[in-house]
């Protein structure tokens, strides 16, 4: 439900965040053991999005547990580093970087608030600075999260931004049919909920605010922060069964095929001149 940002919100996602590490190290979404031997989690629109990173410094803001950051240092990145909140996804983070062999000077992780980055990190800036889906709708601020992206990005470099269309936010949960919320909605969406997207046990700490960011807002702010938007790509695919209508095809979710399509995710570039 809608209401007025908590003052706890921040202390209250890290507390459901913990708690959802454990829990997703023992499901199958995330599959560590196949991550260890080799697959690959980053998406294909990704990889031809963000280009070649050999030689290049990468940031990976609100990493998680590290698995789409440590996949860059497989696809050759110089040197990634992680962020995130939660200590506990930072542990296990620093874990699979020794589990492949990667030391600090290649892979590196940080337990910071994302607000907090520029002076958390190891480096004044990098070549990438990336942020992975379903980031956003934790920050209340997006910003002060564009100011914050802007500064670490060295001249030159660029922002990739991926992230769940906000259009999916406001539509029904069972049939993405109906609208039902409101896209514009500026108030925190405070719910108690059982399980996350990887993992269906009881939680603990239930409780969870997130924010609701329009497409506009989000290119607004990174423009104003000074960074050159090069392009924003909408996709007609979901990494998850965000719907009860959901078919999966070509290792995506999808709308059925006799379904008129809308956007379910979307990608930034933004460059720093």
């Amino acid at each position: 439900m809608y209401s007025p940002t908590p003052a706890d919100w921040n202390e209250a996602n890290r507390a459901h965040w913990d708690e959802r590490v454990p829990l997703h190290v023992a499901g199958d979404f995330y599959d560590l053991d196949a991550f260890r031997a080799g697959q690959d989690p980053l998406r294909d629109f990704e990889l031809a999005e963000v280009g070649d990173v050999g030689n290049r410094s990468l940031l990976h803001l609100q990493c998680h547990i590290g698995l789409d950051t440590l996949s860059w240092a497989r696809h050759g990145a110089a040197r990634v580093v992680g962020l995130d909140f939660s200590e506990p996804a930072i542990d296990l983070a620093r874990e699979l970087a020794r589990d492949l062999g990667l030391g600090p000077e290649r892979a590196a992780f940080v337990a910071a608030d994302v607000y907090d980055a520029a002076a958390a990190v190891p480096d004044p800036s990098y070549d990438i600075v990336y942020t992975g889906v379903g980031a956003l709708c934790w920050l209340p601020d997006i910003g002060r999260w564009a100011e914050t992206v802007a500064s670490l990005v060295a001249p030159g470099g660029f922002l990739y931004l991926s992230e769940f269309h906000p259009l999916t936010d406001v539509l029904d949960d069972e049939t993405g049919s109906r609208i039902t919320h409101d896209y514009f909605a500026r108030d925190a969406w405070v719910e108690e909920s059982a399980g996350s997207y990887a993992a269906g046990a009881e939680f603990t700490h239930s409780r969870r605010v997130e924010w609701q960011h329009p497409v506009g807002e989000v290119v607004s702010a990174l423009a104003a922060a000074g960074l050159r938007i090069e392009f924003l790509h909408e996709h007609d695919v979901s990494l998850f069964r965000r719907f009860g209508s959901f078919e999966r095809r070509d290792g995506y979710f999808r709308f059925p095929e006799c379904r008129p399509r809308i956007p379910l995710m979307y990608s930034i570039r933004a460059r720093r001149d």
